[in-house]
């Protein structure tokens, strides 16, 4: 296409030319002021550019042409780029966990024995000990009041995405009703365990969806943590229809 235009732009020169110095001839014989109507090509063809500026001006054209056609060309042919899976957000934090703070991440860890270490005893001497569940649960319920007060700290700092409204502190006193509750029942280890687990979870769903979350690492911690102490006093409560019931008291005199 480049060398057509070429070829075709060599030509036209020398005919304007010849058609330039015949008007020209005309014009002169004439000698009128006022140029004829066929007088004002003829001054197009005398601002006319030269052969060496037609072919610099043709193969500019004919690049912009071959770019804007390749562009084109991209432009058909380029797909829409597929939207990015978006991760669930209980997934997205999990990711999270390895972030944490040593410090967070082994007190954590460690405030985990009291509820895994019952069901392990109880299954290891396969009796069940009510005290050691009536400790569990309340070790649950102290923990559950634990996670309350941190959502009232939370929201009290200036800097605090968590305002201290009543929508952040008056749901920060529900988990703590919840394990007032579960110490009334202290004579009932059932219902109590129930208060607590319910309290786990009504904290669990704060921290996570309904009111400004913490940290990405910190809400992974929150997550772990809460499926290992349900799971522990799930445990225990499985544990009382399987084993016999024995008192601790009973035991250390019998021991002695």
């Amino acid at each position: 296409m480049f060398h057509l235009v070429q070829r075709c732009c060599s030509h036209i020169p020398l005919k304007l030319q010849k058609l330039t110095l015949r008007r020209l001839l005309q014009y002169g014989r004439n000698k009128t002021t006022c140029p004829s109507p066929l007088s004002l090509p003829l001054q197009r063809v005398l601002s006319h550019p030269s052969r060496p500026q037609l072919l610099s001006q043709a193969s500019a054209c004919v690049t912009k042409a071959q770019g804007f056609h390749c562009s084109l060309r991209c432009l058909k042919k380029r797909k829409p780029k597929d939207p990015e899976p978006q991760l669930g957000l209980l997934r997205h934090d999990m990711r999270s966990l390895k972030d944490s703070p040593k410090p967070a991440f082994y007190l954590g860890l460690a405030g985990l024995i009291p509820f895994v270490s019952v069901p392990l005893i109880m299954a290891v001497q396969q009796t069940y000990y009510p005290e050691l569940a009536f400790a569990q649960m309340t070790y649950g319920a102290t923990i559950v009041s634990f996670l309350g007060g941190v959502r009232w700290g939370f929201a009290l700092p200036e800097s605090s995405p968590a305002t201290p409204d009543w929508m952040n502190l008056g749901n920060s006193i529900v988990p703590p009703l919840l394990a007032w509750f579960a110490i009334l029942f202290k004579e009932d280890l059932t219902q109590a365990a129930i208060m607590v687990i319910i309290g786990f979870g009504v904290a669990l769903h704060y921290d996570l969806a309904l009111l400004p979350t913490y940290p990405s690492w910190f809400k992974a911690l929150r997550v772990l943590l809460t499926v290992v102490a349900v799971f522990s006093l799930v445990a225990t409560l499985g544990l009382m229809d399987v084993y016999p019931e024995k008192q601790l008291s009973n035991s250390a005199s019998k021991s002695k």
